[in-house]
């Protein structure tokens, strides 16, 4: 039997005041809590009052991730019954200023595991550790090379792992004791961390190359071994190598890069929505990727797919793109790409001025594009002039300032509604108010990749699929951008956080569904619905621990 200091600190199953007085009895809890019995309501009714009376939103985060770190059940109550509110406060963009501090405000390791490179040979030692016997059906790992827009945190980004981990259990309901977050400290590049004392991470510089790649082979190989019926999804790893190991593994087994993928879908799913309100055919539009890192070479990516599955060859497809990054449009001759942005350089010979392509302004005056995708974390660049020299050749501009946090955003939605006089359609990557112009109330969607992965994920976790392939993915983003009403005045061209655990449920079944049409699923199943049903977690708690 469990001791009564071993149930009141795990997590996943303690149910503090709440445990009854025949729960106390058999548990051996007797005297060990107050004498009241408290519903979990009541629990969270108390836990709401005390997290208004935080001063800030990092202080509401902590005070939050207290309650994680103490009752699974708790906490997720509280995300079902505010999730529009706790949203920006477990994950981005508050979840910045907590990597930023996280070696400092250390509490907890919740529940995650930490493979260091310097000890290749604990990886599975600790993986195991980290499970602790649970059935893990899910595992978040991140290198933290490529945080947000923040770049190389090392072992603080393990944060990013948590959340989204989070994230998955609020909108979609896979149950918290199946998750594992991993967070593999390569070192850092960060001389901040190195010359912090209290930084925890390996004080040295990152590993990379073949060194590091067999690292990480070492990883996916001790992950197979435990938890074979899990999704490995990969977080926020470098530009280097994000495309490098994806290409290596989505074949394999059941494996998801959200940078990459993730990011890809939801661009494609708003781009598809737009296009719902415009009338206008994907394949007649030209694509500006203004930031030609992961994020932007994972949506051109997922774009292009799209065009061709739409009847496009894939020379006809390459040929509606245009990256630009800080050295301007990308050509075939620039030096030092990386191996995603390669097959969407252009050539020089295509542009009589093509000397003068070093900047987004000149581009967007040369090429006239009606889709402009910002993922490159420089604030203010989608200009005035920029903007309104778009919209002078295409009647409904497509604008998706991605980059966050707010700080980064590269305009904002109430500039592009009066810069484009309420024409533009417009996706942001942080939380964005409506805008009122003109007598009328335009929605704002917010391009954040919550709308897709935690209905992705668990609808292959559910449908048990072999691999992620293409076709599952296009299904999951014609959903997503179908989910908008595009008669509106003002409409969104994605649907609405606040509406996250209906359509997360929505896309899991249709998800599901695409694994089964294609014979993908391991297991025997027969109905996407009943086994989306089956699965599912509510934060409740049990009649008995």
């Amino acid at each position: 039997m469990n001791s009564a200091a071993s149930i009141l600190n795990n997590p996943f199953l303690n149910k503090g005041t709440a445990f009854t007085t025949a729960e106390r009895q058999a548990l051996g809890l007797v005297g060990t809590l107050p004498s009241h019995v408290q519903t979990l309501d009541e629990q969270a009714t108390q836990a709401y009052a005390q997290y208004q009376s935080k001063a800030n939103n990092l202080e509401k985060r902590l005070f939050l991730m207290t309650i994680f770190n103490e009752n699974r059940t708790l906490f997720f109550k509280l995300m079902a019954d505010h999730v529009v509110e706790f949203m920006p406060i477990v994950y981005d963009p508050t979840v910045a200023d907590a990597i930023e501090e996280y070696s400092h405000l250390f509490t907890d390791p919740q529940n995650a595991a930490f493979i260091s490179v310097d000890d290749p040979d604990s990886i599975e030692a600790t993986l195991q550790n980290a499970a602790d016997g649970r059935d893990i059906r899910l595992v978040v790992v991140t290198d933290a090379e490529g945080i947000l827009g923040m770049g190389d945190w090392g072992v603080n980004g393990v944060d990013i792992a948590v959340g989204k981990l989070m994230v998955y259990t609020a909108a979609a309901g896979i149950d918290p004791a199946q998750v594992l977050p991993v967070s593999i400290d390569a070192g850092t590049n960060n001389q901040k961390l190195l010359d912090d004392p209290l930084y925890l991470g390996n004080h040295h510089r990152r590993m990379a190359g073949d060194d590091y790649l067999a690292i990480i082979d070492k990883f996916v190989t001790a992950e197979r071994k435990l938890f074979p019926e899990s999704l490995l999804h990969w977080e926020d790893f470098g530009r280097g190598n994000a495309q490098v190991i994806l290409d290596k593994y989505q074949d394999q087994f059941l494996t998801f890069n959200d940078d990459i993928q993730g990011t890809g879908m939801v661009v494609l799913a708003g781009i598809l929505g737009a296009l719902n309100i415009s009338h206008e055919a994907i394949t007649d539009q030209k694509f500006v990727t203004f930031g030609a890192g992961t994020a932007g070479m994972g949506i051109a990516n997922q774009i292009l797919d799209e065009l061709m599955r739409a009847g496009l060859s894939e020379t006809e497809a390459r040929s509606h793109f245009y990256a630009v990054d800080r050295q301007g449009l990308l050509f075939t001759d620039t030096p030092d790409l990386t191996a995603a942005q390669r097959p969407f350089t252009r050539d020089r010979s295509e542009f009589a001025n093509a000397d003068e392509l070093t900047s987004l302004a000149a581009v967007v005056q040369t090429i006239h594009p009606t889709v402009l995708i910002g993922t490159s974390t420089q604030p203010g660049t989608f200009t005035e002039a920029i903007v309104k020299d778009m919209a002078a050749h295409t009647p409904r501009p497509i604008i998706f300032p991605l980059s966050n946090p707010t700080k980064l955003a590269e305009a904002t939605a109430a500039d592009l509604i009066k810069w484009t006089d309420g024409q533009a359609l417009i996706a942001t990557g942080i939380p964005a108010g409506d805008v009122d112009y003109q007598g009328t109330t335009y929605h704002i969607g917010q391009g954040n990749n919550a709308l897709m992965y935690p209905g992705l994920g668990f609808g292959l976790i559910a449908a048990t699929a072999k691999v992620l392939n293409g076709e599952t993915l296009s299904a999951a983003c014609h959903a997503l951008g179908g989910l908008v009403d595009a008669s509106e005045p003002g409409a969104a061209v994605l649907p609405p956080v606040g509406q996250l655990t209906t359509f997360s449920q929505k896309l899991a079944e249709i998800v599901a569904q695409s694994v089964l049409d294609q014979g993908l699923n391991k297991e025997p199943i027969s109905d996407a619905k009943q086994a989306i049903a089956e699965m599912k977690w509510t934060p409740v708690y049990p009649e008995n621990n």
